[in-house]
């Protein structure tokens, strides 16, 4: 008996199986085999073909059948990309391409919503400046593509257009609105009031069903597709940061995820509804959320983390694998000599106040620095990165002592690991399991196969433990100095 679990990521499709009676991966499938494109017709802009993520779903759904019998998957999850914009007529099909999570051509917008609607009532309502968020980027097709716009019948998140192609049915969630800033959490409904100012029509608004719950059953034409059978049901939904979360059994306050993809994010679970004025971190519904127990996760974002490493692999050590540029890395002193690296190449970034700082390598020595100081450099960075933003989660009451990981992408080098528990004091637990691991656990407790989330994540096992490194410490925290100078300059 299995569960299926799917992540729609921005790089790639995963599908993955779990057995459910062992807690175990059955069998897992990622397409394409290289990185999926992303469109940037203009500077800022990133756009994926909806339809181009279903395709790889099937494919990756077809590699599973090969593997095991898919007339025992008993429920399906999903996770997605978050705060993308996917627009439909009226027979749910895309009106243009999707409008991803790192597209910053909203801003803007985002801004001017802030200001117009106040800043007391949206963080006292939203807990969040509308931001570069969903919300704000269909405000940007209103204003600036509206032949499009008068036939948007539907818009959705990435993760709600994949549960249509499943079930044929039309809907998002609360912990979905939240992250489009559509929730209201003073008043525990949708935020109407902000669609209203950017002079959407409410209408456009899926009806809502549950993130862990069956919200619908599997088609005929999914099981002709697949061999998946009709009316399996669809019972777990939530974007990749919150699901990054519960696939580590992060659900209750004061616990805290990490995850290091073409994103890098820290994310922490809180009963307390309390803002960050600057919106630099940005606190969403969690996805076991009830109206009897809140829970609020706290989300802090950098766009520039792994694809800044993805980056100097392609660029500067193309004949390298991940472990072998580890192992480069490894060989150059911490703290690389002065060198260090600024990550934030890919967009505005809310850590910074959605500034556009650029990736930049600072104190290149041509005479003392190798390859092997840059690879360290990009890494400590990144660390570095993580670091500032954890400082500003400090202030609402987050203060790590332990970080739960997934042994995988940047949690993968010994490097990374060692570098940002060294400069949180933080331990790091590493866990074996993934985002559709997390999301077909997921969907074992909303169809009521587990019967609670203790049974759920009874399985789940830890694979590691990181300490941090007392000999590194003062040279981390010297580089550390000197790099927000760098950056604060770079912000002036």
């Amino acid at each position: 008996m299995y569960s299926l679990g799917i992540d729609i990521g921005s790089s790639s499709i995963k599908v993955a199986l779990l057995d459910i009676e062992s807690g175990k991966l059955a069998a897992s499938s990622t397409n394409p085999s290289r990185e999926m494109p992303i469109s940037a017709p203009q500077k800022g802009f990133a756009e994926q073909d909806p339809e181009m993520w279903w395709k790889y779903v099937c494919e990756g759904i077809h590699d599973l059948a090969s593997k095991c019998n898919l007339a025992e998957v008993k429920s399906i999850g999903v996770t997605y990309q978050m705060h993308g914009l996917v627009a439909v007529d009226k027979q749910v099909s895309p009106l243009r391409d999707s409008i991803i999570w790192c597209d910053s051509r909203a801003v803007s917008i985002g801004a001017q919503a802030f200001e117009k609607l106040g800043p007391e009532r949206c963080l006292g309502h939203l807990l969040n400046s509308p931001g570069n968020f969903t919300a704000s980027k269909l405000a940007w097709v209103r204003e600036n593509q509206p032949e499009i716009y008068r036939r948007v019948w539907k818009f959705m998140l990435p993760g709600d257009y994949i549960v249509h192609k499943l079930t044929g049915t039309v809907s998002t969630t609360e912990t979905g609105l939240s992250e489009q800033i559509l929730w209201d959490f003073r008043n525990s409904r949708r935020a109407d009031f902000v669609a209203e100012h950017f002079g959407i029509d409410t209408s456009l608004i899926p009806e809502i069903a549950p993130s862990i719950g069956i919200a619908a059953q599997t088609t005929e034409e999914f099981h002709k597709l697949t061999g998946i059978p009709a009316g399996t049901p669809v019972s777990y939904r939530a974007g990749d940061q919150p699901n990054n979360a519960f696939s580590l059994n992060v659900l209750n306050p004061g616990e805290i995820a990490a995850t290091g993809g073409t994103s890098g994010v820290v994310y922490g679970v809180t009963d307390v509804p309390k803002a960050d004025t600057a919106s630099r971190v940005n606190t969403f519904l969690h996805v076991n959320s009830t109206a009897s127990s809140p829970r609020l996760g706290v989300l802090l974002c950098i766009n520039g983390t792994g694809i800044m490493n993805s980056w100097v692999h392609h660029n500067i050590s193309p004949e390298n694998g991940y472990a072998e540029m580890n192992e480069i890395a490894l060989t150059a002193p911490v703290g690389c000599d002065g060198l260090s690296v600024i990550p934030f190449g890919n967009g505005a970034e809310r850590v910074l106040c959605n500034a556009t700082a650029g990736a930049s390598f600072n104190g290149l020595d041509l005479v003392r620095h190798n390859r092997s100081h840059i690879l360290r450099a990009v890494q400590e960075g990144i660390a570095y990165s993580f670091r500032y933003g954890i400082d500003i989660m400090k202030e609402l009451g987050l203060a790590p002592a332990v970080i739960r990981a997934g042994k995988a992408n940047l949690f993968l080098s010994p490097l990374f690991r060692t570098t940002l528990a060294t400069l949180t004091d933080a331990r790091i637990e590493l866990f074996d399991t993934d985002g559709a691991l997390g999301a077909a656990r997921g969907a074992a407790l909303g169809a009521g196969i587990y019967k609670s989330e203790q049974e759920a994540f009874s399985t789940l096992t830890k694979v590691g433990e990181v300490e941090p490194e007392p000999s590194w410490k003062q040279a981390l925290e010297e580089t550390y100095s000197n790099w927000k100078r760098i950056l604060d300059k770079s912000l002036i």
